[in-house]
């Protein structure tokens, strides 16, 4: 086998394996060592303090009807919290908060913005919680959300739970449905994992730890929701995928904000195999598989997509790999089709899976780029509504 033949089916092998062979290795393996959560047997509700930390920037025209939200959980309200952290905020978002401190909300006004982790090192270890529960501004819970994720800590063993995100729209666009289809992909993939031993990271948007095993993150972390439950796992400790634990959040339908999240996501993958070096050594992360599979053949990506078609081009010679380059050239070409057809109205499944599978690669690349060159800021700043996530707003009644 010549060298061309070696890097082509290497890198069309990596690609397979990373999302396909891994979600069936997953699927086999859950069904043969699936493990029941401990909850499933108590007759009783099992109820711990819980603290809920919240932390915005600049979010006054969400911040009441997140606060109005989190209120009206199902969870016994002697037995819980909410802590709402102004990170810098500077638009009124402190003053509308102060407005629910008399139902019970605790307001921090952090006059300096430093970022969520910085913000996470300090109010962490602060609250009353045996349970501390993180939530984003952006996104509403089911009334029984919190109650569904703590049941999982009356198993000792579990360290930390993540709940599911649901993303709704109230129109299809190419991003937002090619964009749900792989969160329900992942969904998969993060079920399977906490079935056999434990999903290799959590949802930001709704998850819980218990608050003894929290260590401080380094302050520019990029992924705290990822970061944060591998060190509970690196202490022995499980982390949980409960789908009952439910989050609302508008999908994405702005191509331009579906980039930036997963540029800074990947950035952050990036950034914490380059400083927890643990993650890559199979004696030391029990999870090393895991990890490897889900989060690190995703960022080999790019290389792949680009040693394949360069190999492909060197073979053509071969009327085999002339349907290959073929097949490589319709996967563009799709994706090139669904980003045409943008805002039409006209978009077709096929289409957009091509269009986010391409736009996540060249996520890896910018995540990279920016990370390396320091370009990728600790900070986020938040994207204003889209027409379409305001009507969702109002159909949702939030």
């Amino acid at each position: 086998m010549s060298g061309e033949h070696l890097i082509f089916w290497a890198a069309v092998a990596m690609l397979a394996y990373a999302y396909a062979g891994y979600p069936l290795l997953l699927l086999a393996w859950a069904a043969l060592v699936a493990r029941a959560p401990a909850h499933s047997n108590l007759r009783a509700p099992h109820e711990p303090t819980v603290s809920i930390i919240v932390v915005v920037h600049d979010e006054a025209d969400r911040v009441e009807a997140r606060l109005e939200n989190l209120l009206a959980l199902d969870y016994p309200r002697e037995r819980f919290e909410i802590i709402l952290a102004s990170d810098g905020s500077s638009d009124g978002t402190v003053e509308r908060a102060r407005r629910f401190e008399r139902p019970g909300v605790r307001v921090v006004d952090f006059a300096a913005r430093r970022g969520k982790s910085a913000v996470l090192n300090e109010l962490i270890p602060q609250a009353r919680g045996e349970i501390v529960g993180l939530a984003d501004a952006r996104q509403r819970f089911d009334a029984g959300a919190m109650r569904a994720l703590v049941a999982g800590f009356a198993d000792s063993e579990v360290g930390a739970v993540s709940g599911e995100l649901i993303l709704a729209s109230t129109e299809r666009s190419a991003v937002g449905e090619g964009v749900g289809l792989y969160w329900k992909y992942e969904k998969f993939i993060r079920r399977a994992e906490s079935r056999i031993d434990s999903a290799v990271g959590a949802t930001g948007a709704i998850y819980a730890i218990r608050r003894a095993l929290f260590d401080p993150i380094p302050e520019d972390t990029l992924v705290d929701d990822v970061l944060i439950p591998m060190r509970i796992v690196r202490r022995g400790y499980r982390v949980l995928f409960e789908p009952r634990a439910r989050a609302w959040d508008p999908a994405a339908t702005s191509a331009g904000v579906e980039f930036e999240r997963k540029v800074r996501t990947l950035a952050g993958n990036f950034q914490l195999f380059a400083r927890e070096r643990w993650l890559l050594d199979p004696f030391a992360n029990r999870l090393w598989l895991q990890t490897i599979s889900h989060k690190g053949c995703r960022l080999l990506g790019p290389v792949c997509l680009a040693a394949a078609l360069a190999a492909n081009l060197l073979l053509l010679i071969d009327p085999f790999y002339r349907w290959t380059i073929a097949a490589q050239a319709t996967l563009y070409a799709a994706a090139a089709g669904a980003c045409v057809l943008r805002g039409t109205g006209r978009s077709r499944r096929l289409l957009n899976l091509s269009y986010t599978f391409c736009l996540l690669n060249w996520a890896v690349v910018v995540g990279f780029w920016r990370l390396v060159t320091g370009r990728q800021q600790v900070t986020w700043a938040r994207a204003p509504d889209t027409e379409r996530e305001r009507r969702w707003k109002a159909a949702a009644d939030i």
